[in-house]
């Protein structure tokens, strides 16, 4: 068993206008936080990983959604291609039949972020994908709790 890290505690001030510490107080509750440096933490571990995503060597993870109608001429083998170019940074992936036509997958990838980017892009744009999305979050070696 890992002994468990005891990161030390920095404490800064923030001034806020009183209606921003209003709202930020509800959202506290509402989440059940303990307390607001708690809230403030996730707020901004969560920036950093959407700030992380804008610089290519960074190393994410996260998933592509895909909405597309599978009777689309070629497009499900230029989506198979296109994951089997990938095989590197796509660790799995989810297949879901929405209704007659329509399918939903999701790719769990981890990689690179201009890769990640770079192929959620190319799969998107695929014609005949209806809809699509990259989200990404960190791998958690670069956060703390």
């Amino acid at each position: 068993m890992r002994a468990s890290k005891e990161q030390e505690v920095s404490r800064f001030s923030v001034s806020l206008p009183q209606q921003l510490l209003s709202d930020l107080d509800a959202m506290v509750q509402e989440k059940g936080y303990d307390n607001r440096s708690l809230a403030i933490a996730d707020m901004i571990r969560d920036e950093l990983v959407e700030h992380r995503q804008h610089n290519g060597r960074q190393e994410i993870a996260g998933t592509i959604t895909l909405v597309y109608d599978h009777h689309k001429p070629h497009l499900q083998s230029v989506l198979t291609d296109l994951q089997h170019d990938h095989t590197d940074l796509i660790i799995s992936t989810l297949h879901v039949h929405l209704d007659h036509d329509n399918c939903l997958e999701v790719l769990v990838v981890r990689g690179k972020a201009a890769r990640i980017k770079s192929i959620a892009d190319a799969l998107i744009a695929a014609k005949g994908v209806k809809h699509g999305r990259l989200t990404i979050t960190s791998t958690g070696k670069d956060l703390v709790d």
